[in-house]
């Protein structure tokens, strides 16, 4: 499956939340088997670096594993709903589907990382986001605090049984899924080495624990693929990288690439 969240709009922070039946809550494809694959190997070598469970979380945990059973069950036939293959639930849950998983805990009135399984990082540690709120998750993002922030602590506060879902994006030039740490290397002057990356993330509250559940489950696409196949594509990421402002293209790494975009894609 393919997204492509743009539309021809300029630069802007959007939630986009959209509803979502649980129906969709999961999804496989061609690249499901490949990404658990690169999870249970992640599982081995990097297990620390991929896996964060706190002391508190393992209700939460347990009813995540449960509930991704049941659907796949119900939703997924064809899928294996019972191989558990770790000892840990969380890892063992993050085993059967290509999603990471994410479990928030309201903790004093804040909502909370507790317990993660993370194998695709868009350049970030889970180290660093693990038993921090949802500002401290997002302050590196420029804006989060002055467009979002406030919105987002709402939806959470107020999220009861419906479940939602909303597409990121971004431009890599690397195309691996696990991505732990700002690239240092030199920019690519190849188009062809372009990936257009789309998270789709999933929210909603398990009805035992009360944890909100936070899916990310990542599409990587050779951008030069989109721009022959996808109408205004070209143009669409022309206009967002025209309009984003200084310190989005730095967050980002999108420093140099309007530029190099607009010579590849003049039309």
């Amino acid at each position: 499956m393919s997204y492509v969240p743009l539309d021809g709009r300029p630069w802007h922070h959007a939630m986009g939340l959209r509803p979502l039946d649980l129906s969709g809550w999961l999804e496989f494809g061609d690249d499901a088997d490949d990404q658990i694959a690169n999870k249970r190997r992640l599982l081995i070598e990097n297990r620390d670096e991929v896996l964060s469970v706190r002391a508190g979380s393992h209700a939460a945990c347990a009813e995540l594993l449960d509930e991704i059973r049941v659907n796949l069950r119900e939703f997924h036939p064809e899928r294996p709903a019972d191989a558990v293959g770790d000892d840990d639930l969380l890892a063992a849950a993050s085993l059967l589907v290509p999603e990471d998983l994410c479990v928030m805990v309201n903790v004093d009135g804040q909502w909370t990382l507790e317990a993660a399984c993370v194998c695709a990082p868009s350049r970030w540690r889970l180290s660093d986001k693990i038993a921090t709120s949802i500002d401290a998750i997002h302050s590196p993002v420029p804006g989060y605090a002055e467009d979002l922030a406030p919105a987002t602590r709402r939806f959470f506060d107020r999220l009861a049984d419906r479940a939602f879902w909303r597409l990121n994006w971004t431009l890599l030039d690397d195309p691996a899924l696990f991505q732990p740490t700002p690239s240092r290397r030199p920019v690519s002057d190849d188009p062809n080495e372009w990936l257009f990356r789309v998270e789709r993330q999933t929210l909603r509250r398990l009805r035992k624990s009360g944890a909100v559940i936070f899916t990310i489950r990542t599409y990587v696409t050779v951008a030069r693929e989109l721009v022959d196949s996808v109408e205004n594509f070209a143009t669409d990421v022309r206009t967002v990288l025209a309009s984003a402002p200084d310190d989005t293209l730095n967050y980002k790494g999108w420093q140099h690439l309007a530029a190099r975009w607009s010579s590849w894609y003049p039309n």
